[in-house]
């Protein structure tokens, strides 16, 4: 049994910083064990957007969506199960409900229920 709960969202102004912690529980092997780990992002209507991760494939890689890309940082705190995404000069394009995610070296998927950024001035 594997959780995540996400945390950190809220109401900001255009230009303004916010930072999201995700934090996992259960069989800690999992996040040692992982092919992915990292936040997706969805507004009503849309598909499920990736937003940044890690990648264990090809020796390891670090993903940004284009639109993020030099304003947010996504980073993880191995000893405590914990994935972060420091966004930064947030836009109103980023208001979304962002999820965090971890696809463990099994297959298994797994999703918080999500953290609301909302961007607006």
């Amino acid at each position: 049994q594997v959780q995540l709960v996400e945390s950190g969202g809220g109401p900001v102004q255009p230009g303004e910083s916010l930072k999201l912690t995700c934090v996992g529980s259960g069989n800690t092997f999992t996040f040692k064990a992982y092919n992915f780990m990292g936040w997706y992002r969805q507004t009503p209507g849309s598909e499920r957007e990736l937003v940044a991760g890690f990648f264990t494939a090809n020796g390891g890689t670090t993903y940004y969506a284009d639109s993020v890309k030099d304003r947010f940082t996504v980073s993880r705190d191995g000893a405590r199960n914990t994935i972060f995404l420091q966004m930064n000069d947030l836009k109103s394009d980023d208001t979304a409900m962002y999820f965090c995610n971890l696809v463990a070296a099994n297959k298994n998927e797994y999703w918080g229920r999500g953290t609301q950024v909302t961007v607006s001035s």
